[in-house]
């Protein structure tokens, strides 16, 4: 079996490398547009609109509503090569990978009109509210009330861990509509407008000194029936699509790689040579290079599937399983490994060495969001080896029976 790209795919790539080299935004500097900030946000905005006006936002989504009509592969081709050209942003990846492909599933005709091509061309943004303070793991178990008034219904509740709240026009959120049904059964899923009255985002700031999470209250919230997504009670079959493109999205992560600390490594002294001949390094290097080929061998996996019109399934949960830890113990490897370098957090000074220092205080979330390790590796035994299922107590109990906190 070979994974090189065909004729056809080899002939996309230079088209797509080509186009990029050609349309590519001028360079700004990081001090005065520092990533996160409103410059830097407009400066990525400007490229994803020019992205959609040559068909490169969404290429495997239908031309009919803004995509370019491709295949999987052809994006992910492109997606490579913009992150070659050090263009990959956060910034439209939640809504467009991760809220929207549920609109284009389950939401109704005059949602996909309304939003589709706006989120392509990178006008609006999108946030998902789906974790709650007293459930991430058991994303069933949201607490979150909607409750019918009228036409229309009234949302109350907390979500927390939300990645660019505060910088969302819109939200794709999970609520109980029904308590009196076992947990998975009375969700349902809703569109809303982020600077509606009763939303409050407040961010969350990190150790690494950013702020990209945030918790969102929700109080007294009216929405209309048809901001809701798919029937009342089919919340879950919903937040499953998201949940699947969340994990393939995150199982193919960017942030400094193998061949980064390579590269710190042949910078850092070592005895009478550099840090990149000692063997023992070498070792170390050839696990984490091991560990990135298996996560790109599920991505193409994942791709496959997607390119026969299906979607990704426990791969993408194998595939952010190993991508997680493997961050983590390659960033900690790299600062631990570089001596002084490590301690090195401004880019200017040096740039590796600050790339891995900041993906460091990144990593322990990525064990945690888009699903905990533990739920991972139980998705990967029930549904890939056959494993008999965790006992659950509250299976067939109505939500409101479920003991809630301790007593």
């Amino acid at each position: 079996m070979t994974f090189d790209d065909t004729p056809e795919q080899a002939a996309y790539r230079a088209t797509a490398r080509t186009w990029i080299a050609d349309h590519m935004p001028a360079p700004i500097d990081a001090a005065d547009a520092p990533i996160g900030s409103t410059e830097h946000l407009e400066h990525m905005r400007l490229w994803q609109r020019a992205k959609a006006e040559h068909g490169y936002a969404c290429i495997a989504w239908p031309a009919a509503i803004g995509g370019g009509g491709g295949t999987p592969i052809q994006q992910a081709i492109f997606d490579q090569e913009e992150a070659r050209a050090g263009l990959s942003s956060n910034y439209f990846m939640t809504g467009l990978k991760i809220c929207l492909p549920p609109l284009l599933k389950h939401g109704s005709d005059a949602q996909r009109a309304r939003f589709i091509a706006p989120a392509v061309r990178g006008d609006e943004i999108w946030c998902q509210l789906f974790s709650e303070p007293s459930n991430g793991s058991d994303l069933a178990a949201a607490r979150t009330r909607a409750v019918r008034v009228g036409d229309g219904w009234r949302i109350d509740g907390q979500k927390v861990w939300n990645s660019n709240a505060d910088r969302s026009d819109f939200g794709l959120l999970l609520a109980r509509t029904d308590p009196d049904l076992v947990k998975h059964a009375g969700l349902t899923m809703f569109w809303i407008d982020m600077r509606a009255p009763g939303v409050d985002v407040r961010p969350l700031r990190q150790m690494n000194g950013g702020a990209e999470f945030n918790e969102v209250y929700l109080d007294g919230v009216m929405l209309r029936d048809d901001q809701r997504v798919g029937d009342i009670g089919e919340g879950w079959a919903v937040a499953l699509t998201t949940l699947a493109n969340e994990r393939a999205a995150l199982g193919g992560g960017t942030g400094p790689t193998w061949r980064d600390l390579l590269a710190l490594a042949r910078l850092v002294p070592s005895g009478d040579s550099v840090l990149a001949d000692d063997p023992v390094f070498g070792q170390q290097l050839a696990g984490f290079y091991t560990e990135a080929e298996s996560f790109r061998l599920l991505g193409l996996r994942m791709l496959s599937k997607l390119s026969r019109g299906e979607q990704p399934g426990p791969e993408a949960s194998a595939a952010k399983l190993v991508w997680s830890n493997h961050v983590q113990a390659l960033s900690a490897a790299a600062v631990e490994l570089t001596g002084d370098y490590g301690m090195i957090d401004d880019p200017a000074l040096a740039p590796l060495a600050a790339a891995f220092q900041a993906r460091l205080m990144w990593a322990p979330g990525l064990r945690i969001g888009g699903g905990t390790d533990e739920i991972l590796r139980n998705i990967i035994a029930e549904r890939v080896l056959g494993l008999p299922a965790d006992a659950r107590a509250d299976k067939g109990m109505a939500f409101r029976d479920i003991p809630q906190g301790t007593r």
